[in-house]
């Protein structure tokens, strides 16, 4: 981008803000982009425009803050922040998504954060695409998005012009993600480390928890799910709960995909991988006990397990979580 003066001019990145959005993540990505461009001019480097966006009335939406008025007009990065309320609906969303979609048309990138792919998903854009949101959300944006590629796993996906970020803070992730694509690597350690933000290696699969559907209207279903969570360690094979539904196992398996979205048997691992988390977490057991306690009786395949699911081992996860300095003990015993 060259201003009149033939030198570049600043890449300008667009919050838009829209009724009920984070705060936090429109004064905080401020701050974080507006830090790094700083790093990056006393490096000689090149600064970053902030501006803020809203729309007032029927007016059209427009800049109400800019950190660097009259240099320029188009933006490089638009980002919607998420919403502590939960998602917008259509309705609300309908003239941001209009706005958004034009600035993409101009070459801009997009760029979510938490359940701001909800807007960023109503342009159409992410159709075909890879995207993340918050986990908790991603039964509903898939019911809602069925045709966009996600991963709620994923702390932030980067698909070429589009980039969504996870949970409520993924905004400092994303943040600097973008710092990197506009001011390169040097400024993005610099400004990660200034933050105390660790610049990788995070994925909300290690934050989150799991949350089986409970609210699909199959009662036969419920009434397994039921029994399951009672059980302590959650184990059960299909053919008992076929019968504790009273069907016939192939159409118990069907039926229970259909409810939950998983097969039984994933949907059981899930359960004993939660139960472990929170053993892990809250108690001094050892690894092997943890997993007899949910249910394993090869140590190996319940490490193995563990990490495919929460991706980090048992061990890493009481690391990281342990509740107090009992379990960071334990985790040093393990």
């Amino acid at each position: 981008m060259r201003s009149a003066n033939g030198r570049s001019a600043p890449a300008e990145i667009g919050l838009l803000l829209y009724p009920g959005c984070q705060t936090a993540t429109v004064h905080g990505m401020t701050d974080l982009l507006q830090t790094a461009s700083g790093f990056s001019a006393d490096r000689g480097g090149p600064a970053l425009r902030v501006s803020h966006w809203s729309l007032n009335g029927s007016a059209p939406i427009a800049r109400t803050y800019d950190s660097m008025p009259s240099a320029g007009d188009r933006l490089d990065v638009a980002m919607t922040p998420g919403r502590l309320s939960g998602p917008v609906t259509p309705d609300e969303a309908a003239p941001f998504a209009r706005w958004l979609a034009d600035r993409h048309a101009e070459g801009a990138t997009l760029a979510s954060s938490c359940a701001g792919a909800f807007l960023l998903a109503e342009t159409g854009l992410l159709a075909g695409r890879a995207a993340t949101t918050h986990w908790l959300f991603a039964d509903a944006f898939r019911a809602r998005f069925p045709d966009v590629k996600l991963d709620p796993d994923k702390i932030v996906i980067e698909d070429g012009d589009i980039i969504t970020a996870g949970g409520l803070m993924a905004w400092t992730d994303l943040g600097l993600r973008i710092v990197d694509r506009t001011l390169g690597p040097t400024v993005l350690v610099e400004t990660a480390r200034f933050f105390l933000i660790d610049p990788a290696g995070r994925e909300q699969r290690h934050y989150s928890s799991f949350s089986p559907r409970l609210t699909h209207g199959d009662a036969a279903i419920l009434r397994v799910q039921q029994w399951l969570q009672a059980k302590e360690d959650a184990t059960a094979t299909v053919p008992e709960m076929a019968q504790r539904a009273a069907l016939e196992e192939r159409t118990f398996l069907r039926r229970f995909k259909a409810a939950t979205g998983m097969k039984p048997t994933e949907y059981v691992r899930h359960l004993r991988v939660g139960r472990a988390r929170e053993l892990l977490q809250f108690t001094t057991r050892s690894v092997d006990q943890v997993a007899w306690a949910v249910g394993y009786r090869d140590a190996t395949a319940f490490r193995r397990i563990f990490n495919r699911i929460v991706g980090l081992t048992p061990r890493d996860y009481r690391r990281r979580f342990g509740a107090g300095p009992s379990a960071t003990a334990a985790a040093a015993t393990a």
